[in-house]
């Protein structure tokens, strides 16, 4: 036997529906047989009194005849205080009263009790006997209505079987209609999932049929689709940055591999210079190798490119600090302290990258300012170099890109490094724009001034 997790999502609909309209077809049939049983015993109970009472009218009217005409379906007996019989209706019992002795002692005025269908001729079934007191005080006679109430029960009874039997039928056709109604509602469902395999086995491209409907399956349907679009394009992303890497991995690599390779083959191999040339070309995988993880954890949706805690940082300090490493950059210390929140390494990362590439592709000089903008900070690099196409300025953030691909391989770039700039400067809330420094290029970092 199937577990309900086993079930199909539209076989559990079906079922836990069925499930809860029996339950409220059962309640409601209860209710209704209930209902209708509680109305009929009062109407019996009201005609039967109605009755007792125009017969206790007869009676203080001193116009009561032994032969009292009512409906047939009904019993009279009007009896004294001995339980003699004084008058009755066609088919009453003559002699013997509807109730014994002790039941009327302990039936009050206008009361009802109920009694086996036997006692009063009845084949079977019961009735319902109303006791009305009537006559003077000094001499008070009891008028005793019965009432049959087979036709109650029966109509009871076939309620109850009718509704037995048209219950299943109409929860079978309910259960059927509602199989075919939800396979429609469920179809398009169902065509997301065939394309998900078919994209999935590689034989349909990355985007799954939307319904024409704008429903919640529609939304979903474009959901995916957009989630499919990212995930695609971060696939050949991934793949591009992958190419990459290895291809700027590989010609260290290979430089290293082609000196010792000759320096095997050289009798007189200088192995200082050599070692020198080994350990350029190590720090530039290093760097590389230091760019590529940092990038990496950038990519990662819960990590950070900043790892170190945030705190103040003076600005026109830490960008002096790197600028003294190149003897070719020109920098003017602010006057006041310029400080922002943000971590100091990082901050010199982005400075140490700006400065390298001005500094590569400069004629003669390189200019770094600092200097402060209302809320923000601005770093200002300028270099009087080629500069940057206005239609490449934004596609040079990107991993990888060299619009020159023979100036910065030769002096050591990878192409990583505006990309670093622009996730470091990101992280800390701040933008990196390029723009013309007539001539050359000038680069502006805006960081957020510290609260």
């Amino acid at each position: 036997m199937k577990r309900l997790g086993e079930i199909s999502l539209r076989g559990r609909l079906v079922l836990v529906s069925v499930l809860a309209l029996t339950a409220g077809l059962a309640v409601g049939g209860v209710l209704l047989v209930g209902v209708l049983n509680f109305a009929l015993l009062r109407a019996v109970n009201t005609e039967a009194l109605d009755t007792a009472r125009g017969v206790a009218k007869l009676v203080d009217q001193k116009s009561l005849s032994e032969r009292i005409e009512v409906n047939p379906a009904m019993q009279v007996q009007v009896i004294d205080a001995s339980g003699r019989v004084l008058a009755l209706s066609p088919g009453a019992d003559r002699l013997t009263p509807m109730l014994y002795q002790d039941e009327l002692r302990d039936l009050a005025d206008e009361q009802v009790r109920d009694i086996p269908g036997s006692r009063i001729g009845l084949s079977g079934g019961g009735a319902r006997v109303v006791m009305k007191v009537a006559g003077p005080p000094t001499d008070p006679v009891r008028v005793l209505v019965a009432r049959s109430t087979n036709d109650l029960s029966q109509g009871v009874h076939i309620l109850r079987v009718a509704l037995l039997v048209t219950f299943p039928l109409l929860i079978g056709l309910l259960a059927a209609v509602l199989w075919r109604v939800l396979g429609a509602v469920l179809h398009p469902v169902d065509a997301l999932r065939a394309g998900a395999e078919e994209i999935t086995g590689g034989t349909r491209e990355g985007r799954l049929p939307v319904p024409e409907s704008r429903d919640e399956i529609h939304r979903l349907a474009v959901t995916l689709n957009g989630m499919l679009h990212r995930l695609e394009s971060a696939r050949v992303r991934q793949r591009a940055f992958v190419a990459d890497a290895a291809h700027e991995l590989r010609s260290p690599l290979t430089n290293m591999r082609t000196e010792l390779e000759v320096a095997q083959r050289l009798p007189d191999t200088d192995w200082q210079a050599l070692s020198h040339d080994l350990l350029t070309d190590v720090d530039r995988l290093s760097r590389l190798v230091d760019d590529l993880l940092l990038l990496a954890r950038s990519d990662d949706g819960g990590g950070r490119a900043v790892s170190a805690p945030f705190r103040s940082v003076d600005l026109g300090a830490l960008v002096g600090d790197v600028a003294d490493r190149y003897p070719t950059v020109t920098f003017v210390r602010p006057a006041a302290p310029t400080e922002v929140t943000g971590e100091p390494d990082a901050l010199g990362r982005v400075v140490a990258n700006l400065l390298d590439n001005a500094v590569r592709h400069a004629t003669s000089r390189v200019d770094v300012a600092v200097t402060a903008n209302g809320t923000h900070r601005l770093i200002t690099v300028t270099d009087d170099g080629p500069g940057i196409p206005a239609a490449d300025r934004e596609r040079v953030f990107d991993r990888f890109t060299r619009l020159d691909d023979a100036r910065a391989r030769d002096a050591g770039g990878s192409g990583l490094g505006l990309a670093i700039v622009r996730e470091l400067t990101r992280r800390h809330g701040g933008t990196v724009t390029l723009g013309d420094a007539d001539p050359g290029l000038r680069v502006d970092v805006r960081l957020p001034a510290l609260r």
